[in-house]
């Protein structure tokens, strides 16, 4: 099929940020792209050949859409299976598959995929109600602490808890859970993987997370990770059992705990571009972007080694501020060495909402995690 400045045209069900980073590739290549979103003020509506304003979890909407195009895929993971069931059906192609999709959709499902599949994770307990685990505590089959994480649609830090005391579960959402081992680690690590429906792979380096402790959102990521070749070769190989178990197509990026004794659990995965990859776009040959196009459309994938080492910033929206956004000393870091800003096009501000990125990039790793510090403490993201 010839995709490059034809009629064939490809879906993305999501307008947001990821989906946004998605279109530079394929304005790249001149592919007629048209995107779902339920908000008319989407990042995605400046850059695709067509908007839909539709709900995600809408089956009727969503089928409508996927009915359109040729190629379906995602920038978010909460939309409708069942209507991407249906579409798979009629010959519509889904990337990721819907049953891939509908595995990773709860937190829950997803950690059985796990045990079933032989794949390192931590020791957890389901719930189908967060009232049951007080009574889990009482009889002693649950203990403290632990992580509560809600199954479905947690996203961004939301949904997930650290549980030190049972007054911890006050004002928690009674809803499907899951109460996993509060694992002690060195260090939290990302892969990236990706795959073509030819079974063509390839891995990016492992990268180093380091999160905010009250958003439970990430604040740097590092690239290459700073831990031995040895534990970033068994990361990278328990990515690649994880991305074969999946069978998956597009990118998958498994998120990994490095425990004490340099063991990898898996922690969870998301089947398309993700935060972990963004210092891709500066730093590597090929962007996780291109590479999730490349994927989707079964054609060769792209070289993913690094230029050059690489910091991601999170640019999130202060505390104390909430309305129309100003990106307080744009210009400061704008000056700084191998600095590269990226605005997601979000009107409206609110503390810790994701708003943009910095990318520093610097033969020297160190260096570029300096001035990444200096990034983060001199652009502030405020409000009029």
């Amino acid at each position: 099929m010839n995709y490059f400045s034809s009629n064939f045209k490809l879906g993305i069900l999501g307008g947001g940020q990821l989906g946004k980073m998605l279109l530079y590739d394929t304005r790249k290549f001149d592919i007629y792209t048209c995107v779902l979103e339920a908000s008319n003020e989407a990042p995605c509506k400046i850059a695709c050949n067509e908007f839909h304003l539709g709900d995600l979890m809408d089956y009727d909407a969503v089928y409508k859409f996927g009915k359109q195009v040729d190629v379906l895929t995602i920038e978010i993971e909460n939309v409708n299976v069942d209507a991407l069931e249906a579409l798979e059906k009629e010959g519509v192609k889904v990337y990721p598959a819907s049953k891939t999709l509908r595995t990773i959709q709860n937190k829950a499902t997803q950690k059985l995929f796990y045990i079933d599949h032989h794949l390192p994770t931590a020791a957890f307990s389901r719930f189908a109600y967060t009232s049951e685990i007080k009574e889990a505590i009482h009889h002693g089959g649950l203990s403290l602490p632990f992580v509560w994480k809600c199954a479905q649609f947690g996203y961004d830090g939301t949904g997930v808890k650290i549980v030190k005391a049972v007054t911890d579960l006050e004002g928690l959402p009674n809803v499907e859970c899951i109460a996993e081992t509060l694992v002690p680690f060195k260090n939290e690590l990302a892969v990236i993987v990706a795959r073509n429906a030819s079974g063509e792979t390839k891995t990016y380096p492992v990268v180093e997370m380091e999160f905010h402790p009250e958003a439970n959102q990430v604040e740097y990521v590092i690239c290459p990770a700073r831990i031995p070749d040895d534990v970033a070769k068994k990361a990278t190989d328990i990515a690649l059992q994880t991305s074969k178990a999946f069978n998956h197509v597009g990118l998958l990026a498994v998120e990994m705990f490095q425990t004490e004794d340099d063991q990898i659990l898996i922690n969870e995965v998301a089947p398309r571009p993700h935060n972990s990859g963004h210092q891709t776009i500066e730093a590597s040959y090929t962007s996780q972007f291109e590479q999730h196009i490349r994927a989707i459309l079964n054609l060769p994938l792209g070289r993913t080694h690094s230029k050059l080492g690489g910091v991601m910033v999170n640019l999130v929206g202060a505390e104390g501020y909430s309305g129309n956004v100003v990106y307080e000393h744009i210009e400061t870091i704008m000056n700084m060495e191998g600095v590269t800003p990226h605005i997601y096009g979000k009107k409206q501000t609110r503390p810790f909402r994701k708003m943009g990125h910095v990318t520093i990039v610097n033969e020297d790793l160190n260096e570029a995690r300096k001035i990444a510090e200096d990034v983060k403490k001199t652009i502030k993201v405020i409000s009029e």
